[in-house]
């Protein structure tokens, strides 16, 4: 009898492992894109030109760090990327996980010229944030946008929603987003965090978290001491 039990508790076991749904597979695209982003902040704050970054960066409220705007990205003639968004507490000071987003517009490639960019976009306003934090807006008509001044001498404020600093082939140029688009990326956000989650969910009310993305916001956290 406890042999035939035995046996019955094998078949349920095996057949529960054959019906039972896969977990998600591990976000590694994802995990990777967090990753670049760190490493392309850590190289912007390190770097000579961005002196106006180092120098203003405590009055942004976040970044938007794109680390690859690739021409032809994602439709022939047009330049598109992903990146993150981390977003600074008020209250505490500490760092969001991050939220995904894409970039892209058909001209983006053509002003610039170049193949693959770098991208960091400093967030001034709670208008700029409220942006992000809708399904999709557009640079120029939903939010103003500056390009950063760069080189040792920079200086001088910039009154817009977002400042970008653009870098391609290790050297920053300028790159004009007007009409450019900026979508949530609700797709990688449910896959880096394992549910549906918008980025006020992320960021503000700090529904889900992902222990990946503890390098990043600690590069981050640590830029400013």
């Amino acid at each position: 009898m406890r042999r035939r039990l035995i046996v019955i508790l094998t078949i349920i076991t095996i057949i529960a492992a054959l019906v039972t749904p896969v977990n998600a597979e591990e976000p590694v695209k994802q995990q990777l894109l967090v990753d670049q982003a760190r490493i392309i902040y850590k190289s912007f704050m390190i770097d000579k030109n961005m002196a106006w970054f180092r120098e203003h960066m405590h009055k942004a409220k976040g970044f938007l760090i794109i680390p690859e705007l690739l021409k032809g990205g994602f439709w022939v003639g047009g330049s598109g990327g992903r990146g993150v968004l981390v977003v600074k507490d008020k209250t505490t000071g500490d760092w969001s996980q991050p939220a995904f987003y894409t970039i892209g517009s058909v001209s983006l490639g053509i002003q610039f010229g170049g193949e693959k960019s770098e991208i960091i976009m400093m967030v001034f306003t709670q208008k700029g944030l409220d942006r992000l934090y809708a399904s999709s807006f557009k640079f120029g008509g939903d939010a103003s946008i500056a390009i950063g001044p760069v080189g040792g001498g920079a200086k001088g404020d910039v009154m817009t929603d977002f400042v970008s600093f653009v870098r391609s082939k290790g050297a920053f140029a300028g790159m004009s987003f007007e009409g450019a688009y900026v979508k949530a990326n609700y797709d990688w956000n449910q896959a880096y965090y394992g549910k549906k989650v918008s980025p006020v969910g992320i960021i503000e009310q700090k529904l889900v978290s992902n222990p990946g993305s503890a390098e990043l916001r600690n590069t981050v956290r640590s830029s400013f001491k």
